[in-house]
C-alpha cells in the first residue's frame, strides 16, 4: 500500500452481533426513522427564513447512530448527506469530544476540510441522550445566504480565509441555554443578518425535532431492540450495493474530466479517476488527480468521499433512502494535496463542481464496458447564481441565489428527465411569484430550450433558459461548468448543449459570464442563463418514429432537428 495514499472505507461495519428481531418490528423502525429525519426537514422549512433552504431545498438533514452511521435521512441534497458523518465527528472533536457533551448542547461547525463545502455550508450537531447516555446524533448542513466572505458568493479566492467565518466546532446552545456570543458572532459575521438569524434559528429547530422523533422511537421499542434493529436495516442496504456490483464484472474502467478553469487563472484543468470492481466491492481511486488549484475549485474530502456515496447509492439505490449498510461496499482512494483531496489553506469555495464533474465520470468510466447500467451525461453542473446588494427605496442589504436545473441523460431504460440534476436531485427551483415579490427582478421567461436534448434512441433531457431583467443594480456572481466540455452521449448518443451564461445590455449587446465574481449588473440589464440539456443514449436512428414526432408536436425539437439526427422520419 502506498503510504502517500490516504484509503477510506465508507461505510462503519457491525457494531453488534447479529440478532433475532423480526423483520416486522425491524422495518415498523425504518420506517419509523425515516419519518424522523423528514420531521426534521419539515421543521426546518416552515421555520427557515431564505428561500435557498425553505424552497431550493438546499441543506441535508439526517439521523446517525452514536457510531457516526447513517440511519435515516430525509431527501434533500445528496451531496450533502455524504458529508454528515464528517461534521459530526469534527464538531464533536472541536468541543473536546463526548466527554463534554450535555442534554440540549447544540454545536455549530463549518470549516470546509470538516464539511467538504464552503463556508456558507453550516452544520448544526445535536447529541441525542438517552438515560443519560448519548444514542445518535441529529445533523443540519444547511446553505447560509451570506458569512462575511470576500464576497456572498466567489469564484476566484486564493486562500480558505477569503471564503468567510470559521466556526471549528462550538457550542451554540449549552444545556438547552443559547450561548449569547457564540449566536452574536454569527450575526456579526454577514451581511444579512436578519436571513442568517433565522436559519440558525430554524436549523436548531430541525435538530431538535429529530432528536424528540428519535427518543419517542427509543422509548417505545426499548434501546436494545433498537440498537438490533439498526444494524439489521444496515445490513439490507448492504446487501442492495452488492447484489447489483455482482452484475458487473471484476475490473478496472477509466475515465476523464475537466473543468473549464481553476476560478483565479485560464486553461483547463482535466482529471482522471478509475473505478475498480472487486468481488461486490467497489474501490473509487481518485489518486491521479492534479495538485491542488491556486483557485476554489478544490474538493476536501468529505465531499470527494460524498460522490462515489452518492453516486453508487443512486445507480443501486433501488428507490431505497439510503442508510449506512449502502457505503460498506466502498472504497475512496485520495493522495492529499491534490484536487479530491486540499490541505489548508487551499480555497475551497467551489467544492461542489468538481464533485459533480466526478459523479458524471463514474457513469463515463463504466459506461464504457457497460453502457445499460448508467446514464449519459446530465447538463453536468448546478449553474448556481448568488444576487446582491441593497435595496433602492431603504437600503436594507438583500441577498438570494439557487442552482438551476439541467436535463439528465438519457439511459437504456428511457429519454432522460427535463429540470433534473442527479447530485441535486431532490431540490427545486424557487416559483417566479417568490422571485419577483423577494427581490428587485422581473422574471421574462423560464423556458425549456428547443433542440438543447442530444439525440439517440433515446433522447437526453431538455435544458432551461433562465432570463431576468434587474429592476435594481445588483451584483451576481454566476458559477457555470461544462461550457467547453458538452454533456455526452453515451452508446452512439449525440451531445447535448452546453451551459452558458450572459449578462445583456439595453442595445442587445451581450457578453459570456460563465464563471465571475461580482459582475455588476445594473436596473435595466439582463441576465440570461443557458442550462444545458442531457446526452443521448443509443443510435438516434432507432428511435420510434412517434416518439421524434411527438417531441417535435411539444416544440422540443424543430425540423432542422429532425433533418440533421432522424432524417428517416419524415413531417408530412
Amino acid at each position: 500500500m502506498n503510504k502517500d495514499l490516504h484509503h477510506y472505507k465508507c461505510g462503519i461495519d457491525r457494531k453488534i452481533e447479529k440478532s433475532n428481531i423480526d423483520p416486522i418490528t425491524t422495518q415498523i423502525i425504518r420506517n419509523s426513522l425515516n419519518s424522523a429525519a423528514e420531521q426534521m426537514k419539515r421543521a426546518l422549512c416552515r421555520t427557515a427564513m431564505s428561500p435557498i433552504i425553505y424552497e431550493v431545498l438546499d441543506f441535508a438533514a439526517a439521523i446517525y447512530d452514536n457510531h457516526l452511521r447513517l440511519l435515516s435521512q430525509a431527501p434533500s441534497l445528496p451531496l450533502f448527506m455524504g458529508t454528515l458523518n464528517f461534521c459530526i465527528e469534527e464538531a464533536v472533536k472541536g468541543v473536546g469530544g463526548e466527554k463534554n457533551l450535555n442534554n440540549g448542547d447544540i454545536i455549530i461547525y463549518n470549516s470546509p476540510y470538516g464539511t467538504g463545502s464552503h463556508p456558507q455550508d453550516a452544520a448544526l450537531v445535536m447529541p441525542v441522550f438517552f438515560e443519560n447516555e448519548i444514542i445518535a446524533y441529529t445533523a443540519i448542513k444547511a446553505h447560509w445566504l451570506d458569512i462575511a466572505g470576500k464576497e456572498p458568493y466567489s469564484t476566484d479566492t486564493v486562500d480558505v480565509f477569503q471564503e468567510g467565518t470559521v466556526y471549528p466546532g462550538v457550542k451554540l446552545f449549552s444545556k438547552g441555554e443559547l450561548v449569547e456570543d457564540i449566536y452574536k458572532m454569527c450575526l456579526a459575521n454577514t451581511r444579512v443578518p436578519n436571513s442568517v438569524a433565522g436559519d440558525i434559528n430554524a436549523q436548531a429547530i430541525g435538530v431538535k425535532a429529530g432528536a424528540t422523533a428519535l427518543k419517542r422511537i427509543v422509548s417505545k421499542y426499548g434501546l436494545t431492540t433498537f440498537r438490533e434493529a439498526s444494524e439489521e436495516i444496515f445490513d439490507a442496504g448492504e446487501m442492495i450495493v452488492r447484489n447489483y456490483l455482482k452484475k458487473i464484472p471484476n475490473g478496472e474502467y477509466s475515465g476523464s474530466g475537466q473543468m473549464d478553469s481553476n476560478g483565479v487563472e485560464e486553461g483547463l484543468v482535466p482529471f482522471d479517476l478509475k473505478v475498480i470492481i472487486e468481488d461486490e466491492k467497489v474501490i473509487l481511486d481518485m489518486s491521479n488527480a492534479p495538485p491542488q488549484q491556486n483557485g476554489p475549485i478544490n474538493c476536501p474530502l468529505p465531499s470527494t468521499v460524498s460522490t462515489a456515496r452518492v453516486a453508487m447509492s443512486m445507480l443501486a439505490g433501488s428507490n431505497e433512502a439510503p442508510n449506512e449498510g449502502f457505503f460498506r461496499p466502498i472504497e475512496v482512494i485520495t493522495k492529499p494535496g491534490t484536487l479530491f483531496h486540499p490541505l489548508s489553506p487551499a480555497p475551497c469555495f467551489l467544492y461542489g463542481w468538481p464533485a459533480l464533474q466526478a459523479i458524471e465520470v463514474i457513469y463515463k468510466a463504466l459506461g464504457t464496458k457497460f453502457p445499460e447500467k448508467v446514464p449519459a451525461s446530465s447538463g453536468g453542473c448546478i449553474n448556481g447564481i448568488v444576487y446582491w446588494g441593497q435595496r433602492e427605496k431603504s437600503g436594507e442589504p438583500w441577498a438570494d441565489g439557487s442552482p438551476h436545473p439541467v436535463g439528465q441523460g438519457a439511459s437504456y431504460f428511457g429519454d432522460g428527465a427535463t429540470c433534473m440534476h442527479h447530485a441535486e436531485s431532490a431540490t427545486r427551483f424557487a416559483p417566479a411569484e417568490v422571485w419577483e415579490n423577494r427581490n428587485p427582478w422581473l422574471i421574462n421567461r423560464v423556458e425549456l430550450i428547443q433542440d438543447s436534448c442530444g439525440a439517440g434512441k433515446n433522447r437526453g433531457g431538455l435544458g432551461v433558459y433562465f432570463e431576468i431583467t434587474m429592476l435594481e443594480d445588483t451584483f451576481a456572481t454566476t458559477v457555470c461548468e461544462r461550457v467547453k466540455f458538452p454533456p455526452w452521449g453515451l452508446n452512439g448518443g449525440k451531445e447535448a448543449l452546453a451551459n452558458n451564461c450572459f449578462v445583456i445590455d439595453q442595445d442587445e449587446k451581450s457578453i459570456e459570464v460563465p464563471k465571475a465574481t461580482r459582475i455588476p449588473i445594473t436596473k435595466g440589464k439582463r441576465i440570461l442563463l443557458q442550462c444545458g440539456g442531457g446526452g443521448g443514449y443509443g443510435d438516434p436512428k432507432e428511435r420510434e418514429t412517434a416518439k421524434v414526432l411527438d417531441d417535435y408536436k411539444q416544440g422540443y425539437i424543430s425540423e432542422n432537428y429532425i433533418e440533421k439526427y432522424y432524417p428517416n422520419v419524415k413531417l408530412t
